[in-house]
């Protein structure tokens, strides 16, 4: 297939199965090459090689130059919270940091700088600082930079209208979905009718679905981003179910 391929098809195949160019290929064509009966065939295996092996090279550099970006990107989104000193304490200890952060992450993500790239790069560092269990406060930061990512996004569509009729439920999920997640708790005793607020938690299940449904509709499927706006929504939805839980019980 790779040796029929025009120099476009070729690039294309390359990057839909870029993990398969690994150690065992090159030994396969290498095998292939000696065994060709004729220079002719041998010499399209090594013009072949030396294509795959370009566009390699220029993939690995693109996804070096992107890694290097969305780090970058990264370390300004939390330049106000990070004390180069000593280890960086969580909440910080001034919260305009906090509010300078905010304001840099949906600057950033108007600006479309939280691509992809940035997304797995926050998850890989905040997979790596759970494995090292040593440093609590960069872990809660870069938590605390995926939740407000998720925030963001998903306040820019707001479904609290149909035709007239404000749907109240619907309205209490994007007071929740924009709020801080240590405001969840308040919010949710406050609004929901087994607290003190007027919206059943049956409805506030069913609008979180209606939310993640949407959500996996309108995003790539195996994305960061579906991944990490589902998981909020999803954050939101066990809360509530722990804060009625809890509500219940006192009440019984």
């Amino acid at each position: 297939m790779l040796r029929e391929a025009n120099p476009s098809e070729l690039q294309k195949l390359v990057v839909e199965n870029i993990l398969a160019f690994n150690e065992t290929f090159w030994i396969r064509l290498a095998a292939r090459s000696d065994t060709c009966k004729s220079d002719d065939d041998k010499k399209d295996y090594e013009e072949l090689a030396t294509a795959v092996m370009s566009i390699v090279d220029r993939i690995v550099h693109k996804t070096h130059e992107k890694i290097d970006s969305a780090t970058d990107v990264l370390k300004e989104i939390l330049e106000p919270v990070v004390n180069e000193e000593e280890e960086t304490p969580w909440p910080p200890k001034d919260p305009e940091a906090l509010k300078t952060m905010e304001k840099k992450v949906f600057q950033m993500e108007q600006e479309g700088k939280l691509d992809e790239g940035f997304l797995a790069e926050v998850s890989a560092q905040l997979r790596q600082a759970k494995e090292d269990a040593d440093k609590p406060g960069l872990q809660a930061m870069l938590q605390k930079v995926l939740q407000l990512y998720a925030s963001t996004v998903l306040s820019k569509r707001s479904y609290v209208k149909k035709g007239n009729e404000v749907l109240k439920a619907e309205q209490f999920l994007e007071t929740v979905i924009k709020a801080p997640e240590q405001e969840w708790n308040k919010l949710l005793i406050d609004g929901l009718a087994v607290g003190k607020g007027e919206v059943s938690a049956e409805d506030f299940y069913a609008v979180i679905k209606k939310r993640v449904e949407r959500t996996l509709i309108r995003t790539e499927g195996g994305s960061y981003q579906q991944r990490i706006l589902t998981e909020y929504l999803k954050g939101i939805e066990s809360r509530a179910e722990e804060v009625v839980q809890f509500l219940q019980g006192n009440t019984a």
